[in-house]
């Protein structure tokens, strides 16, 4: 293949992962949105959506292999394929996270959820998610640095969420729905852990992308 039409194909397969990224970042941010308004129709819309991000995931990572397989690059292109590949998988299993998110809207008791909020949690998440693809779209090793420092906070908030739901339960009241509170706060906790797990992926999205731009493998753990 000439080499041309193989840069072509490189920057083809960065652009369709960023577009990738940006629907994923929406899922997200609309299953947020979903679970703080308390809005199954809405959440049921965003767990519906998981087959589309599925099939391009698929899509791509056999673009991926095909790159590798047929064109055998070498030095900075094939750490470009090796950390789009990826970066594909922690793109699709924050798509996988929104869809739970959106399942847990569905499922949702009524009142009896829990009165911890989860709106600022879900930003913190979603900015981070946000600013490591915007590293991976511009090659950017600082901004691949600045989003693993973030998700020392984005840990912290999580853990104060769940300190904050253990005092929301110690003062609940005897005529409260035991079953229904539970089940909710079963789903908060989940809703929590999900949450800091897209941040995990947006750290992961991020060195990859400090290995691509600069071959250093540092944040990977």
């Amino acid at each position: 293949m000439p080499r041309d039409t193989f840069e072509a194909r490189l920057d083809r397969l960065r652009a369709d992962i960023c577009e990738m990224g940006r629907d994923v970042t929406d899922r997200l941010d609309r299953a947020v949105t979903a679970y703080a308004q308390r809005d199954p129709a809405a959440g049921r819309a965003v767990a519906d959506g998981d087959d589309a991000i599925n099939e391009r995931y698929l899509d791509l990572e056999a673009e991926c292999i095909d790159l590798v397989a047929l064109q055998q690059p070498v030095a900075s292109d094939l750490r470009l394929v090796v950390a789009s590949f990826k970066i594909l998988t922690d793109l699709e299993r924050v798509g996988d996270l929104a869809t739970n998110l959106g399942g847990y809207v569905d499922a949702m008791a009524g009142d009896a959820v829990p009165s911890v909020p989860i709106t600022g949690i879900g930003e913190m998440a979603l900015g981070q998610l946000e600013e490591a693809l915007a590293a991976y779209e511009a090659g950017d090793p600082q901004r691949c640095r600045d989003v693993a420092a973030a998700d020392t906070d984005l840990d912290q908030r999580c853990g104060a969420a769940t300190d904050d739901l253990v005092r929301s339960l110690m003062n609940r009241s005897p005529d409260d729905d035991v079953a229904a509170t539970l089940a909710d706060t079963k789903r908060y906790l989940l809703t929590v852990r999900d949450l800091e797990r897209a941040g995990d992926h947006a750290v992961n999205i991020a060195a990859r992308t400090l290995y691509m731009t600069e071959n250093d493998a540092s944040l990977i753990y």
